[in-house]
C-alpha cells in the first residue's frame, strides 16, 4: 500500500512537472501550432533593433530566443553553387534543351539532397557560412528574349510554357514532397520583365504593355506561384514602366499576393535597394527606399539597406512597426519551414551527411542529362555515329576540347571529377586507338593555328570550340566581353572561325566533327560548311565529355532540341533595348531562321499515326487532348519530343504559334510508343487590353503536333464558342 502510494505522488509530480514544462514552452517552438501562430509569436518577442537585423540576407543571431545566424544567399542553378564539392548539372538552358520535365525535377531533387547533406555537415560543425544554406536563389525564369543577353544561358530559353514546365518541376524537386518541411527554399528570379542590357541594369526601364506583360513576362512566374508554390520570388534590378521592381507595389501586392495567393517571402536582387536612389533615382535616399520596400512587399533584403535604416524610417514616421512585423513574419515562416526552431529528429532530411553529396547516381545523373540536352544540328551523309573500328587515329583539338569553364557555365559548383571532352572521347575508346590533342586556337588569335598540320594526319577530327562563360554571363563575371556580359551579335570569334577553315584545308576529305559550346544562340552558319557535323553542347556539366562520347559513337541517339531560336542575324531582330515581343521569339517572329525552336536531329527517324483524335468543338473549362503513336523508323533505338502547338484565330496581336504541351518518348528501334498531350483550353486565353482581364477568344483553333516549331506531322482543327 506504501509502496503504490509513493508511486501515485511519483506520477502526479511527473505529470504536473511535465504541464510546467509544457505551458513554458513558447508557441514559436511547439510543433503542434500553426504555422502563422508560432511565427507570429516569435516576432512579437523581438525589439524593434533586433527585427531590422533580420530583415538583411546576413541575418543576426538572436541567441536568447534561439534564432541562429542564417546567410540566406546560396546558390543552386545547376548544381549546389560556390560550397565545395557537389554534382554539377548541364546550364540551365542545357536543362531546358532537354524538354524533360520528369529528368530535371530528378536533378533539383539531386540538388536538394546535396544542399541538405552540406548544411547538416556544416552546421555539425556550428558553421553559418554563406552557400551553405538552405534558401536558394534560383531559379532563373526570365524569358530569353534576345540572343544577346549574357544571362540567357541560366533560364529555361524563350518560351513562357516551356519555362514555366521545366521551372515548376526544379522547384518541386528543390523544396521536395513532405508535408511539414521544405527540402529547401526555392526563388522565381528576377522579377520582373528582367532580360538586359547587363551594364545598364541598375537604371534600366522596361517599357511594356499590359498584354506582352501578362502572356509573356509573368506567364511562368504565374505558374510557379500558383502551381508549383514557389517559397520565394526575387525582384529585379530593372524598372517596369518607370517604377524600380523593388518598390513596385503593383508587381510585389497586387499582383503577386492578391491576385495569384503568394505566400512566401520576397527578397531583393543584391543591391537593389541601393539601385532605387543611387542609380535609378527615384527616391532621395535609404530611409525612403527602406520605407517604400516594406510597403511595397519587400521580405529580405540582399544588401544593408533594410538592417540600416526602417529603424529609422519609423521614427520618421515613414512606417510602422506593424508593416514591419508582417513582413518580417512572412519572412520567418519560410525557417519554421524549414525546420531552423524544431527538434531536428523531426525532420526527415537531418540523417543526410556526406555519402548523399557527389555520389556515383548523381554523377550518372549528370550524364543523362547532358546526353539528352545536346543537339545535333547536322549530319551529313550520317556521318555519326562513329564506328571505332574505321577510326583507328582521332585528333580532338580546339579551345574548349579541355577547358574547364566551358563545360560548367555560370553560377557553377565545383567538383573533382569533371570530365571534359578530351578526357571523355579518350576514354570511350581503348588504348589501341591513336589519340592527339592540341589547343588549336584561342578566343583572339587569328593568324596561328596550332594542330592543324597534325590534324591531317588522323582519319577523324572533333573540334571543340564555341563560347565561354568569360565571353557571355552576368555584368562583371563575363570579364572578357565588350558588352558589360552580353554578346554584341551572334558571332563565334573570328579565331575560331578561321581555325576551322584552316582545319577543313589541313584535313581535306577526312570527317571533321565540330561540337559547340555556349549558352545562347550562334552564328553556326560561319562553321558550318567546315565541318561534316555539328553537335550543340551547351555548357554540359562535369560529364560533359562522356555525354558527349556516348552520342559520338552512339551509345545513344542525340535528342536534345533547341529551346530557343537560332536567327539568321542579328539585324533581324529589334533593338535589345526595346522590350515589346513584336518580331521576336518563335512566337512573333515570321522570317527565315537558322534553326527554328525546338529543332533537334537524331541518329533514327520517327511517324506519328493519330490514335485519338482532338474533339472538333471546346469551351472554356475543357481540355484538348490528344494521344498520337510514335513509331521509330530508323536503324536504332531513339527518344522522340512530340511538341505541340498551337495557331489562333486571326486576331490582332495573336502569336503566330505557341508552343502548349511535349511528351519524350523513348522508342525501340522499330517499335511504337503512346504519346499523350493534354492542353487546358484556360492556357488559350490571351489578354484582353479594353478589359484588363484574360479572354477565350472564339474562332478556329489548329493543334500541330510535330518535332520543331515549323514541323507538322499532324495538324488537328477546333472551334471555340
Amino acid at each position: 500500500m506504501k509502496n503504490s502510494l509513493k508511486y501515485n505522488i511519483a506520477a502526479g509530480i511527473i505529470c504536473f512537472l511535465s504541464h510546467v514544462a509544457l505551458a513554458q514552452t513558447p508557441i514559436y517552438k511547439d510543433r503542434s501550432k500553426p504555422l502563422d501562430e508560432r511565427a507570429k509569436d516569435l516576432v512579437s518577442k523581438l525589439t524593434l533593433e533586433e527585427k531590422a537585423s533580420l530583415l538583411g540576407y546576413n541575418s543576426k543571431a538572436v541567441p536568447r530566443l534561439g534564432i541562429p545566424a542564417y546567410n540566406w544567399w546560396n546558390e543552386g542553378l545547376h548544381g549546389v553553387a560556390r560550397a565545395g564539392e557537389a554534382t554539377i548539372f548541364p546550364q540551365a538552358i542545357g536543362m531546358a534543351a532537354t524538354f524533360n520535365d520528369d529528368l530535371i525535377k530528378q536533378v533539383s531533387t539531386v540538388i536538394s539532397t546535396e544542399a541538405r547533406a552540406k548544411y547538416n555537415l556544416a552546421i555539425a560543425q556550428d558553421r553559418h557560412l554563406q552557400y551553405m544554406g538552405l534558401t536558394f536563389w534560383t531559379p532563373n525564369i526570365n524569358i530569353f528574349r534576345d540572343p544577346r543577353w549574357g544571362r540567357g544561358q541560366e533560364t529555361y530559353g524563350e518560351d513562357p510554357y516551356l519555362t514555366a514546365t521545366i521551372g515548376s518541376a526544379f522547384v518541386r524537386g528543390l523544396q521536395g514532397d513532405d508535408p511539414h518541411y521544405l527540402k529547401t527554399s526555392a526563388t522565381a528570379k528576377h522579377f520582373a520583365v528582367h532580360s538586359g542590357p547587363e551594364a545598364v541594369r541598375d537604371k534600366f526601364d522596361a517599357i511594356v504593355d499590359e498584354k506582352d506583360l501578362r502572356e509573356t513576362y509573368l506567364y511562368a512566374f504565374h505558374a510557379l506561384v500558383s502551381g508549383a508554390h514557389v517559397e520565394s520570388v526575387m525582384s529585379a534590378y530593372n524598372r517596369v514602366n518607370g517604377v524600380p521592381n523593388s518598390v513596385n507595389k503593383m508587381l510585389l501586392t497586387d499582383i503577386l499576393r492578391k491576385e495569384w495567393g503568394f505566400k512566401g517571402h520576397v527578397v531583393t536582387d543584391c543591391g537593389a535597394l541601393d539601385d532605387v536612389f543611387s542609380t535609378h533615382k527615384t527616391l532621395p535616399g535609404p530611409v525612403e527606399t527602406a520605407a517604400a520596400a516594406i510597403k511595397a512587399g519587400i521580405n529580405l533584403d540582399c544588401s544593408t539597406v533594410l538592417q540600416n535604416d526602417v529603424v529609422k524610417a519609423i521614427k520618421q514616421g515613414l512606417l510602422t512597426e506593424n508593416e514591419v512585423d508582417q513582413r518580417l513574419t512572412e519572412l520567418l515562416k519560410t525557417e519554421f519551414k524549414l525546420g531552423f526552431y524544431d527538434d531536428p529528429n523531426n525532420i526527415p532530411f537531418h540523417t543526410y551527411g556526406a555519402d548523399s553529396v557527389h555520389n556515383a547516381a548523381h554523377v550518372a545523373l549528370s550524364r543523362k542529362v547532358a546526353e539528352q540536352s545536346m543537339v545535333l544540328l547536322k549530319n551529313n551523309n550520317n556521318v555519326l555515329p562513329l564506328d571505332k573500328a574505321k577510326y583507328p587515329s582521332m585528333m580532338i583539338i580546339g579551345p574548349n576540347a579541355a577547358a574547364f569553364d566551358p563545360m560548367i557555365g555560370n553560377y557553377h559548383g565545383v567538383s573533382s571529377k569533371v570530365v571534359n571532352f578530351v578526357e571523355g572521347i579518350t576514354g570511350a575508346v581503348g588504348p589501341e586507338t591513336r589519340i592527339e590533342y592540341d589547343l588549336g586556337a584561342n578566343y583572339d588569335d587569328t593568324t596561328h593555328f596550332g594542330g592543324t598540320w597534325a590534324a591531317g594526319n588522323t582519319d577523324v577530327t572533333i573540334a571543340v570550340i564555341g563560347l565561354s562563360p568569360v565571353l557571355e554571363g552576368e555584368a562583371g563575371d563575363a570579364f572578357l566581353s565588350k558588352s558589360g556580359g552580353d554578346k554584341k551579335d551572334l558571332s563565334l570569334p573570328e579565331s575560331e572561325i578561321k581555325f576551322m577553315k584552316a582545319l577543313r584545308q589541313s584535313v581535306r576529305n577526312k570527317p571533321v566533327i565540330a561540337v559547340i559550346t555556349a549558352g545562347s544562340d550562334v552564328d553556326v552558319s560561319a562553321i558550318e560548311p567546315y565541318a561534316d557535323a555539328i553537335v550543340f553542347a551547351w555548357y554540359p556539366g562535369e560529364q560533359g565529355g562522356n555525354a558527349f562520347a556516348d552520342i559520338l559513337f552512339g551509345k545513344t541517339s542525340p535528342s536534345g532540341h533547341l529551346p530557343l531560336t537560332f536567327y539568321k542575324s542579328i539585324n533581324d531582330v529589334p533593338d535589345y533595348q526595346d522590350y515589346s515581343m513584336k518580331d521576336r521569339t518563335y512566337r512573333y517572329f515570321n522570317k527565315p531562321v537558322q534553326y527554328p525552336f525546338g529543332f533537334g536531329m537524331s541518329y533514327t527517324s520517327f511517324e506519328y499515326k493519330t490514335q485519338t483524335a482532338p474533339a472538333k468543338q471546346y469551351k472554356l473549362k475543357d481540355s484538348v487532348s490528344v494521344t498520337v503513336n510514335v513509331k521509330n523508323t530508323g536503324k536504332m533505338a531513339g527518344d522522340e519530343v512530340v511538341q505541340a502547338y498551337i495557331e489562333y484565330p486571326n486576331i490582332d496581336r495573336m502569336p503566330l504559334k505557341e508552343l502548349k504541351g511535349f511528351k519524350r518518348v523513348a522508342v525501340a528501334q522499330g517499335g511504337e510508343q503512346a504519346a499523350s498531350i493534354r492542353i487546358p483550353v484556360s492556357d488559350l486565353q490571351k489578354w484582353d487590353m479594353k478589359k484588363h482581364a484574360w479572354q477565350l477568344y472564339p474562332g478556329e483553333y489548329k493543334l500541330v503536333l510535330g518535332s520543331n516549331s515549323q514541323d507538322a506531322k499532324l495538324t488537328y482543327s477546333f472551334t471555340i464558342k
